[in-house]
């Protein structure tokens, strides 16, 4: 099997309502695994997302899960997930994206070329959307 790099987002107890978002944005297949079912069916937290994966049908794997308990939620702007191509379904995913969200940079025509925006989602997670121009 070949290596697979996927971004991997924590979420402070609303995983489920974050996995299931992003499966409104971008389609595909969400499986979702709590504690409980996973071995940990006695704690506080068992119905918690401990392991989420959505495969869409562009290819893209967005993995998420809750925090564990006891372990303190930090999120931070240190990672931003870019999305980029040529392809109009980019259009798409921004509007969805940002539309519950904030907008950092306003999705338009780049002095590069390309359309570009970058904005926070709803559950704080950053990011880009790059519209590139058709190579000739």
């Amino acid at each position: 099997m070949a290596s697979k790099l996927n971004p991997y987002l924590n979420f402070p107890g609303n995983a489920r309502e974050a996995m299931e978002y992003y499966r409104s944005v971008f389609g595909g297949d969400l499986t979702l695994n709590t504690y409980g079912e996973l071995g940990a069916p006695d704690t506080p937290n068992a119905d918690n997302i401990m392991h989420g994966s959505l495969e869409t049908p562009d290819g893209f794997v967005l993995m998420g899960a809750d925090i564990p308990p006891g372990t303190e939620h930090t999120p931070g702007n240190s990672i931003i997930i870019s999305l980029s191509g040529d392809d109009d379904d980019l259009r798409d995913y921004w509007e969805r994206l940002s539309s519950e969200g904030t907008v950092t940079v306003p999705f338009e025509k780049q002095m590069w070329g390309d359309e570009f925006g970058q904005c926070t989602d709803k559950f704080g997670i950053n990011w880009m959307v790059d519209i590139g121009q058709p190579q000739t």
